[in-house]
């Protein structure tokens, strides 16, 4: 308990994302999230990837009533409110947008806006190597890190273009 509330009082905003104990926190605090859809929604295509989850359906109707008892479950139980914008019914024929990734057709497809955060962020980082401020074995994380995330989805031209960044 001591090193729970070390890590959480060591940001003002509360956990810090990034921090493996973010996801362990979010996976014991939403575990009862977990067995209130399973079990008292009874909804059979539930996912849920640390407080992202989606459920899939074909009554648009119930999925609408089930967000409502959602959203008064998290209010009432966790103290939690379902974010407004993300929160939303729609038909899965657009492909189905979770974890930045794009869902369609069985394929998967990078987020337009996490590519677009991507390539924010890797010039900011070479600008810093270019300034010395980080290390050659950072830069290469980094690149790592991201053809991991990239390599999961229909990304073949993206990774070439920023395979040599």
């Amino acid at each position: 308990m001591r090193l729970a509330r070390e890590i959480i009082e060591s940001n003002p905003q509360g956990i810090p994302i990034g921090n493996l104990t973010s996801q362990l926190f979010a996976n014991a605090y939403l575990n009862e999230l977990d067995h209130f859809v399973k079990r008292e929604l009874r909804e059979r295509y539930y996912i849920r990837y640390v407080d992202d989850f989606i459920i899939l359906g074909t009554d648009k109707k119930r999925l609408a009533f089930d967000r409502e008892r959602i959203s008064v479950f998290l209010r009432d139980k966790l103290k939690l409110e379902l974010h407004p914008k993300k929160a939303e019914i729609f038909p899965a024929d657009r492909g189905i947008d979770f974890l930045g990734y794009v869902i369609r057709d069985n394929l998967r497809f990078l987020r337009k806006s996490t590519v677009r955060r991507f390539m924010k962020r890797r010039r900011r980082y070479k600008r810093m190597f270019e300034e010395g401020k980080m290390t050659p074995v950072s830069m290469e994380n980094i690149r790592a890190s991201w053809r991991g995330y990239a390599g999961f989805a229909k990304a073949y031209r993206l990774m070439e273009k920023i395979g040599g960044s």
